[in-house]
C-alpha cells in the first residue's frame, strides 16, 4: 500500500520553503538594511520572487523592515528559533577588568565589540556612556569607526559591503566608492579607524582592533565622544591598543 500523499506538503511547495530559508539566510549574512535587490542578487531568486518572499517572512515575524523603510533585518521569531544563542555576548571576568582598567584612565565611552560577517555584538559596552545602537552600526558598517576596521581587513570590501550599500547616515558620511577606498588604505595604514559625525552628526568615535594569535580581526575596543572632542581621541590610540593586546587572547 502506497503512503498517501502530504496534504500540506506537495508540488512545488518545497521549492518554495527552500527559497524563503535561502533568503532569510542571505538575510543573515549581510546584516540589516540589506535590500531585496541585494537579496535577489546573491540568492539567484528571481526580484519578484524575493521580493514576494521577504513580504511573507516580515507578516510572520522573521523579518523585520528598517525604520526608513530601506531594507530588511532580522525579526524576534529568529531569536525565538536559536533559544540561548541568541544570548548577548559575554566576555570572562579578566577581559572585564582589562576594559574596566582602561576606563577608570579615560574619560570617554570605552566599549567592547565582537564581530560577525557583516555585523557586530556588543559585548561590554561602557555602562557610563550609551553604545550607539548595534543595528545602526550594522547598517553603515562604512560610516563607523568600528565597520571600517572590518572592510579594512577585507580582501575586497565590495565582495561583503557591495557599493549600493554606500548611503548616507548624515550630511557628512563618505559615500563614494573612491573616497572609502582611500579611507580604508588609511585605516590599514594608521592601524585603526576614527570617523566623526558620519554616524551620528553629535558623536565621534576611534576604534582599535583585537587580533587573535593567528591575526584574524575578532574584536574591536572602540571610544565614543561627543563630536565637539573629537580630536581628544587620536592622543589617546597607544592606551587603547595596550588594552586591545591584552584582550585578544580572553576573546579569542
Amino acid at each position: 500500500m502506497s503512503p498517501a500523499p502530504d496534504q500540506y506538503l506537495s508540488g512545488r511547495q518545497p521549492k518554495a520553503v527552500q527559497s524563503a530559508l535561502q533568503v532569510l539566510e542571505e538575510v543573515a549574512r549581510r546584516g540589516a538594511g540589506v535590500t531585496a535587490k541585494e537579496v535577489a542578487r546573491a540568492s539567484g531568486i528571481p526580484p519578484a520572487t524575493t521580493y514576494r518572499l521577504l513580504n511573507i517572512l516580515v507578516a510572520e515575524g522573521y523579518l523585520v523592515r528598517m525604520p526608513d523603510l530601506h531594507g530588511f533585518a532580522l525579526g524576534q521569531k529568529v531569536g525565538g528559533l536559536v533559544g540561548g544563542a541568541a544570548a548577548p555576548p559575554t566576555v570572562c571576568h579578566a577581559a572585564r577588568m582589562t576594559l574596566h582598567d582602561l576606563r577608570s584612565t579615560i574619560r570617554f565611552g570605552v566599549h567592547l565589540v565582537l564581530y560577525g560577517a557583516t555585523s557586530i555584538r556588543v559585548a561590554d559596552g561602557d555602562p557610563d556612556h550609551p553604545f550607539t545602537s548595534a543595528p545602526l552600526i550594522t547598517r553603515y558598517l562604512h560610516a563607523s569607526a568600528i565597520g571600517r576596521l572590518h572592510l579594512g581587513d577585507q580582501h575586497d570590501w565590495r565582495s561583503v559591503w557591495p557599493e549600493a550599500r554606500l548611503r548616507a547616515a548624515t550630511d557628512l558620511t563618505t559615500t563614494a566608492p573612491a573616497a572609502i577606498d582611500a579611507l580604508l588604505r588609511d585605516v590599514r595604514a594608521r592601524g585603526h579607524a576614527t570617523q566623526r559625525g558620519e554616524l551620528r552628526l553629535d558623536a565621534a568615535c576611534l576604534a582599535v582592533p583585537v587580533r587573535s594569535h593567528t591575526g584574524a580581526l575578532v574584536a574591536a575596543v572602540a571610544l565614543s565622544a561627543p563630536v565637539a572632542r573629537a580630536d581628544a581621541l587620536e592622543p589617546l590610540v597607544d592606551q587603547v591598543r595596550a588594552c586591545a593586546e591584552l584582550l585578544g587572547p580572553l576573546v579569542s
